[in-house]
């Protein structure tokens, strides 16, 4: 893999003419090497070390690549007609994951024995954990990191990044509960084990605030094992006082604790919210 990682950044250095490098089929032959590891999970784009994200820029370069050394095609699947330059993922019983009509992936996505997708999406680069539920219109976008046993509720979406190819992706870490039509953008973090309620817009630039204290936590990372809501803040302008979004941390959950949905209701009738 070492090998490579290195073909691939002299390839990236010279991806105006890859020639200068290798042959465009020896080019395209590297490539699809390195998106296979993707798709077969044996790489991934980003993960979490500690407190950290490292990010594999290699592979990011790689799929840039494949956009480039690529031509739109056109394949035909049953009924239906597509136009892109890469395939659909396929040969899911073998990899021992549901897929409910309605729901694709892209090759170069791995998913995990035991994931769920409804009717969903999860587009190139990105890893979806064992026993996860991709449910209903809910998207997971290019290289976003999701943990195992994680549930995206119905409309979830998941922002994808691939450029600049340093760029952190999403990552969702395992055991953690997104609820519907939530947005986690923007390279934001959601650690292990926490909830984010119906509604919330998280992005790198929001803060996260402790409902307890006040205090400012950080942003764009809601931390391990905390339930959390979509709210705002008052800020002063000239023009007047305004709202501003940010997400509160209602509860801090003891590590491995279950956020079952009688629990969670009970959480939120403490602080006067509706579910």
């Amino acid at each position: 893999m070492v090998e490579l990682e290195a073909q691939i950044d002299a390839l990236w250095e010279h991806r105006d003419d890859v020639t200068v490098v290798m042959s465009e089929a020896e080019a395209g032959a590297c490539v699809r090497t390195a998106i296979d590891l993707l798709d077969r999970g044996e790489a991934r784009i980003a993960e979490r070390v500690g407190d950290d994200v490292v990010v594999h820029q290699w592979l990011k370069r790689a799929i840039l690549l494949l956009f480039r050394l690529t031509h739109m095609e056109t394949m035909e699947l049953g009924p239906f007609e597509y136009r892109d330059k890469i395939p659909l993922k396929q040969h899911y019983e073998a990899a021992g994951v549901r897929v409910v009509p309605g729901a694709s992936a892209r090759w170069g996505a791995f998913l995990a024995p035991g994931v769920i997708l409804m009717p969903s999406y999860v587009n190139i680069g990105a890893r979806v954990g064992s026993d996860t539920m991709v449910d209903t219109w809910a998207t997971v976008g290019s290289c976003a990191q999701i943990g195992e046993r994680v549930h995206l509720s119905g409309g979830v979406g998941i922002g994808g990044v691939l450029e600049p190819p340093n760029a952190v992706p999403v990552m969702i870490g395992d055991d953690a509960l997104i609820g519907s039509r939530s947005m986690i953008v923007e390279g934001a973090r959601v650690g292990n084990g926490s909830v984010v309620g119906a509604g919330t817009i998280l992005s790198g630039s929001i803060p996260v605030i402790d409902a307890e204290t006040g205090a400012e936590v950080s942003r764009g990372i809601i931390p391990d094992w905390c339930v959390t809501v979509n709210a705002t803040r008052p800020r002063s302008f000239p023009g007047g006082e305004f709202g501003l979004p940010c997400v509160l941390i209602l509860k801090r959950l003891t590590e491995g604790e279950r956020h079952d949905k009688a629990q969670l209701n009970e959480i939120l009738r403490d602080k006067g919210l509706t579910t």
